[in-house]
């Protein structure tokens, strides 16, 4: 073998041994900005007057309002008692646990038993077509 071949093959090794690395740096990424985490679009947040993303990147979200709201509700629907999943009650504006009864006011704080803990709460905003939210 030339020296020139051999020179070639081993170019031609370290970009076959290297093509992996820049196809990882290259393919796309899900990212997570300072200003949230887009949970879904401001057409499903109409539709209904809530929003829920029980798998975004931040953990499961619970968006209550609309479009047309100043200040969007926003909390982790994980009861802190038993872990169901608290349902939004427009009229009474609060969250009530379907498992046991405990109530949550707009703020996420405990308003009746037998939960303890307060829920998570988010800031919640719209950004064009998406509702994001951050963790507070």
């Amino acid at each position: 073998m030339k020296r020139r071949d051999f020179i070639n093959w081993v170019g031609l090794g370290w970009i076959a041994s290297s093509l992996p690395v820049a196809i990882a740096a290259c393919s796309s990424q899900p990212v997570t900005s300072t200003e949230g985490q887009a949970i879904g679009t401001v057409a499903e947040l109409d539709k209904t007057g809530q929003l829920l993303n029980e798998n975004s990147p931040i953990g499961p979200v619970l968006v209550v309002g609309t479009s047309k709201d100043a200040n969007l509700i926003a909390v982790n629907p994980t009861c802190s008692h038993k872990g169901c999943t608290v349902a939004w009650q427009a009229q009474a504006k609060k969250f009530v646990c379907p498992c046991h009864g405990a109530e949550y006011g707009v703020d996420g704080k405990v308003q009746k038993d037998p939960a303890t803990k307060p829920l998570k709460t988010y800031a919640a905003k719209i950004e064009g077509d998406s509702v994001v939210v951050k963790q507070s």
